[in-house]
Order: C-alpha cells, then sequence, then structure tokens
C-alpha cells in the first residue's frame, strides 16, 4: 500500500477536529449537497441547508368549486315543492270528504295526517342536521390542511376547538381529549398543533377504520366467491358498500341520512376519480393475481378476490372524504395491507 493511501485511511479513521474559518478564506469551498467529489487537501467544505420555503409541500386533492347557477338544484326544488303542494292539496279534500261521511273519520283522517306531518319534520330537520354536520367536517378537513401549510396558531386553536366538539360524542376518545386539552399550551406551531390532534385523536379512529374496511372487503369477498348469480353479487357489493360508508361517517363523527349518503357517495366516487384510485387498483390486482395467486384459487375465488380488493379500494376513499383531518403525521392506509389481509383470509376459507 502506498504512503498517500496510507495517510488517506489514517484520515477517514481519525475523527475530525473543530476548525475555526472565516467565509471569505479561501480554503472555504461550497458545494451543494448532490455533489459526490472529494475536496483537495486543506479545503473545508461547506453544505448549505435546503430552504424551508422551497421544501416540497404535500397538498390535498381537491374538488373545483362549482360556478354559476344551479339549474338542476332549482328544477328539483321546484318539482319536489309541487309534489308536496299536491299532497297537501288531496290529503285535504280526503280530509273534508272524511268528515262529509262521518265525523269520526274525519277526525281519524286528521290525526293520521297531523303524525305524518310531524315524521316529516322529524326526517327533514334529520337529513339537514346530517347534511349540515357533513359539511362541517368537510369544511374542517380543509382547514386543517389550510393550517398544515399556512401555520397559523390562532387558526389551529380554532380548528382544535371544533374538532373537540364534534370527538366530544365518542366516548373512546375521552381519554385523548384530556391529553391534547393538557397539551395545547405548550405548542406554539399552528401545524405542529394540527399533527398533534392528529396523533392524539384519529389515531383510534383510524385503526378502527382499518378494520372496518378489512371486514367488509373480506365478506365481500366470500359472498360473491359463493354467490351463484351475478346479480346478487352486484346487490351485495353496493349494499355492503353503502353500509361500510355510513359505518366510516358515524366513526369519524358524521350523522348522514339517506341525503347525507348520497351527497357523500357522490364525493366518494369523485375522490375516486381525481385520485386515480382505480387505475391503481388495476395495476395492484394485476400484480396481487399475477403471482401465482390466480393458479392457486379457483376461478370463483379469484373473482372474490377481485371484488373485495375493488371494496378495499373504495373503503380507502371512504375514509379521505370522511376523516375530518388530512393524513400528516400519521400514516394512511395502504391498500397492500388489505390485499395481503384479504389473501390470507382466502387461504384460510380454501
Amino acid at each position: 500500500m502506498s504512503e498517500r493511501a496510507k495517510e488517506r485511511d489514517k484520515d477517514r479513521a481519525q475523527p475530525r477536529r473543530p476548525q475555526t474559518f472565516r467565509l471569505d478564506d479561501p480554503d472555504v469551498v461550497v458545494v451543494d449537497a448532490e455533489e459526490t467529489g472529494r475536496p483537495g487537501r486543506g479545503t473545508i467544505q461547506i453544505t448549505p441547508e435546503a430552504d424551508p420555503a422551497q421544501l416540497p409541500v404535500p397538498l390535498e386533492v381537491m374538488l373545483p368549486a362549482r360556478r354559476g347557477f344551479r339549474w338542476g338544484a332549482l328544477f328539483w326544488g321546484s318539482v319536489a315543492g309541487l309534489v308536496l303542494l299536491g299532497l297537501g292539496l288531496g290529503v285535504t279534500h280526503l280530509i273534508e270528504d272524511l268528515f262529509a261521511r262521518s265525523e269520526a273519520l274525519g277526525y281519524v283522517g286528521a290525526g293520521l295526517a297531523a303524525a305524518a306531518a310531524i315524521a316529516l319534520a322529524a326526517v327533514i330537520a334529520r337529513e339537514t342536521y346530517g347534511l349540515v354536520r357533513l359539511a362541517t367536517i368537510e369544511k374542517l378537513h380543509q382547514r386543517a390542511a389550510a393550517v398544515l401549510l399556512s401555520d397559523d396558531r390562532a387558526e389551529s386553536r380554532d380548528v382544535i376547538a371544533e374538532l373537540l366538539r364534534i370527538a366530544h360524542a365518542n366516548p373512546r376518545l375521552a381519554r385523548p381529549r384530556a391529553e391534547l386539552a393538557g397539551h395545547a399550551d405548550d405548542i406554539i406551531d399552528g401545524a405542529d398543533m394540527i399533527k398533534l390532534a392528529e396523533r392524539e385523536l384519529m389515531a383510534p379512529l383510524d385503526i378502527e377504520a382499518r378494520r372496518l374496511v378489512s371486514v367488509a372487503a373480506q365478506r365481500v369477498s366470500v359472498v360473491t366467491a359463493v354467490s351463484p348469480r351475478a346479480l346478487i353479487d352486484v346487490l351485495f357489493v353496493f349494499v355492503a358498500s353503502l353500509r361500510m360508508i355510513r359505518q366510516l361517517a358515524r366513526l369519524y363523527g358524521g350523522r348522514p341520512g339517506t341525503l347525507g349518503m348520497i351527497s357523500l357517495l357522490r364525493h366518494v366516487i369523485a375522490h375516486l376519480a381525481i385520485t386515480g384510485g382505480m387505475a391503481a387498483s388495476d395495476s395492484l390486482i394485476q400484480q396481487v393475481l399475477g403471482h401465482g395467486i390466480a393458479a392457486k384459487l379457483s376461478q370463483r375465488l379469484g373473482e372474490g378476490v377481485l371484488n373485495g380488493l375493488l371494496t378495499a379500494r373504495l373503503g380507502l376513499a371512504a375514509i379521505d372524504v370522511t376523516r375530518p383531518m388530512p393524513f400528516a403525521a400519521l400514516p394512511r392506509p395502504a391498500l397492500a395491507d388489505l390485499a395481503k389481509d384479504l389473501l390470507r383470509k382466502q387461504e384460510e376459507n380454501e
């Protein structure tokens, strides 16, 4: 070994001692982090840190806001008003006819009409509350994503207060709420406060959401594998998907009614279309079924696995839509993990 190589190995083995230098020293060399060249002997190499303003920032995929007058809403609102007026006029004539025939029948008809009106008012109030609750969660999700970018401390406190009000009805979040309230005054940065709230409040809910999606996917996989009719498969997948979305919405604080479920399902499908989820699902399914799994499973079991994976992907999209906070401090559930559970369940059933 040459003397120069021995000196180089000796320099590498010994730790470098602290040195003092001036920035205008000609021996000071500023290099980029990607540069791999070795500096000359006696020079001091400085690598500048990246500017935080130039670092990549995760952006949430948001639906474009609708502009212009909504003629469809006006049409359906007008049709609904005409139907209600027609029903009201028909009920009024019916009660008048009942009173003309018999006073007792008239009172019975009036009582039934009053009970129907009270029930209709309760249904409208429940649907309105469900829509408002879903809109509140969606707006809270957008505000939390904005705080992660702006690091606004005051806005983060408002977001956390609204989140605690939503989580107050969930008994499993009693201890996380207390811990979050105890550490609220210790956090200065708004983004750190949002991340702390996500770790404390969303972690147990994410675990339960992953379990719900996994159970729904396994149920769809098993039923569609043994079902003799394609129509039964379609109906069962549709009902199981609606039930899964409703459970996820209730888990994260939503109270969707019938109209709320229609709106929520529309948002989930739009989220799948924007994020390209179906294409990602197809590539994963081809990858999983192409590595010998299709050869081990029968044709019906393979179809069951396919339906289960699509249901799992729909559930992951529903988590993104119903979750009141974006994924920042916690990892997003992956379809590959659910696929492993699904394949393991199918192998056990086989």
